[in-house]
């Protein structure tokens, strides 16, 4: 045997956790190797709990489900066995019409238990079998993982399993014994109320003035009633006589064939029951085996780790003493290194205690020169922040003022610009600032603006009008030109819109070709062009953009006085920041 580190957590990862009574406290690890082993030890752990925390789970729920199961198949096997017993009782005893129809009922009823019994009985059994067979995937899953530490809780759950089973098939068969005994007896039954009604019949068809109850009518019969009755009784005498002859004749056949058959079917039930006992008797033989291995595992693991654990002790006393004799050979050479290192360090030290005396002084006298030197700057500087806060105040304004104009709505202008103006114009400190602030329309400071895309929306409806009265100028008006124009729109298709060329061509100064290349543009965000576009129309389409064409100038006015401004304001700022 050799001496192995960390015995323990390789006995651990090997076998399995010992016993809680086995176990020994955990010492201080000495090298940092142990933390990987750490991490080996605890996965088991971790798989461990899980599968002990289903296998309790699943034989709970498993144990539950056969228990109703039990219950309920007793409870059918009362029901069956009641409800034959009140059947025979019914059949048998000789009682008065009145309590003859309380049996009857009460039979009834025990049939509507036994009925309810059995369907319940039935539904409990389906689910019981689907629990242990829920059971014996978890243990087979338990078993494919061999998870040292659990085999005894798997063994556990097979006897468990095998115990549950063995209740459940016993319970099983008592019930199927009660209804095959009564399957035969209402069998019995029937034959009993066909004889009595055939006999009926015949009594009744001999003498048909005969009411039903004819045994309380002895003695109101007549000499030849009664004659009547003794002849078809002797009549009915002999043919059951000959039919019993006949009968027991074909009975001896039938009875031989049907032991044939009734041996073939208890040779088939015998097999199926030693087959259940043999498989009973296998999966106890197993268990126990199981059983035993486990015990004679754990005793000779408990030997092994014993064993184990006292080379591991004997190794930590070795490991100790070395350890011992090396730490105190360290500690001289240590105290040894120290010493001198002290020495040296106080020598230095005094050095540079003077160094820092010497350079602190220069420092100092350095520092007084760099202070007049922030005084002078910041004089200097003082000039220079609040230029740039003027700047930076213009800027604000102008934007604004910018905010301002693209606060238009879809069908409404933006708020009008008099406020943010007035900002701007209140920032300005020289004559170009003050010149394009005063540039402002002055319909876009009372009301606003509208922006691109209510323009565009605009255009778009605009444009159909536009293109109804294309041909209509001021040489060309009257009602028939009118429905040219108008005939020509309805007939021409519009042009899938297209770019502009870079110069206008007279082909190109056509209605339809404007209005197509002005919605290029504004679908393309060029409002300037588009704006020149429909600058070219004519006539009556001109009258009808008039309005757009006058709102579009006064965007294109106000975005490009508020562009300047927001340069100026850029620039003067980038000048503030750039200066020394």
């Amino acid at each position: 045997e050799k001496n192995v580190p960390y015995s323990d957590w390789l006995l651990g990862l090997a076998l399995g956790p010992a016993p809680e009574d086995a176990r020994l406290p955990v010492r201080k690890q000495v090298r940092s190797g142990g933390e990987h082993l750490f991490t080996q030890v605890s996965e088991p752990a971790v798989v461990f709990a899980a599968l002990s925390s289903r296998l309790e789970d699943s034989l709970a729920s498993s144990a539950k489900a056969t228990l109703q199961a039990i219950g309920a198949q007793e409870v059918a096997l009362q029901a069956v066995t009641q409800h034959t017993r009140k059947l025979k009782d019914a059949m048998e005893a000789e009682a008065p019409s009145d309590e003859k129809s309380t049996q009857w009922k009460e039979l009834e009823a025990a049939l509507a238990e036994r009925t309810a019994a059995v369907k319940d009985a039935t539904t409990t059994l389906s689910k019981a079998n689907e629990a242990l067979e829920g059971l014996k995937s978890v243990i087979n899953q338990a078993k494919g993982q061999k998870v040292a530490a659990a085999r005894p809780l798997i063994l556990a759950a097979e006897e468990n399993l095998h115990q549950m089973v063995v209740d459940l098939d016993k319970v099983v068969s008592k019930v199927r014994s009660a209804e095959s005994e009564a399957k035969v007896v209402s069998q019995y039954t029937e034959l009993v109320n066909e004889a009595k009604q055939q006999f009926q019949r015949e009594v009744s068809s001999l003498t048909p003035e005969i009411q039903a109850n004819w045994k309380g009518l002895t003695g109101k019969l007549s000499v030849d009633d009664l004659n009547a009755l003794i002849a078809h009784a002797h009549r009915r005498i002999d043919q059951l006589n000959r039919e019993l002859a006949e009968q027991r004749v074909r009975e001896q056949i039938h009875i031989e064939a049907a032991l044939e058959q009734q041996k073939v079917e208890d040779h088939k039930v015998l097999d199926a029951a030693v087959t259940t006992a043999m498989g009973h008797v296998k999966e106890e033989a197993r268990l126990n085996l199981e059983q035993k291995l486990a015990e004679l595992r754990e005793v000779m693991e408990a030997e092994m780790r014993t064993q184990l654990r006292r080379q591991a002790a004997a190794h930590t006393d070795h490991v100790r003493d070395v350890l011992k004799v090396q730490e105190q050979e360290l500690r001289a050479e240590a105290e040894q290194v120290l010493n001198s290192k002290i020495l040296d360090q106080e020598t230095r030290y005094r050095q540079l205690t003077q160094e820092q005396l010497d350079n602190f002084t220069l420092d100092m006298n350095a520092a007084y020169a760099r202070l007049k030197g922030i005084e002078e700057a910041i004089d200097s500087h003082a000039v220079a922040e609040e230029t740039a806060r003027e700047a930076h105040q213009l800027w604000l304004s102008v934007e604004a003022l910018s905010y301002a104009l693209k606060s238009a709505g879809a069908d409404s202008p933006s708020m009008p610009l008099e406020d943010a103006a007035e900002a701007v114009r209140a920032s300005c400190h020289d004559d170009f600032c003050s010149a394009l602030a005063s540039a402002l329309p002055q319909e876009s400071l009372q009301r606003g603006v509208y922006s691109e895309a209510s323009l565009r929306a605009r255009f778009n409806a605009l444009r159909s009008l536009a293109r109804r009265v294309a041909l209509i100028d001021e040489s060309r008006n009257s009602l028939y030109q009118y429905f040219l124009s108008y005939l020509q729109a309805a007939l021409l298709f519009e042009d899938q819109q297209e770019a502009p060329p870079s110069q206008l061509s007279g082909a190109d100064l056509d209605p339809f070709k404007l209005l197509s290349y002005a919605s290029y543009c504004l679908e393309h965000g060029d409002l300037e062009l588009a704006a020149k576009l429909v600058n070219q129309l004519r006539g009556e389409a001109r009258r009808v953009v008039e309005d757009w064409l006058t709102e579009a100038r006064l965007t294109l006015e106000t975005r490009q006085v508020v562009s300047l401004l927001s340069a100026y304001a850029n620039a003067a700022g980038l000048g503030t920041t750039q200066a020394p």
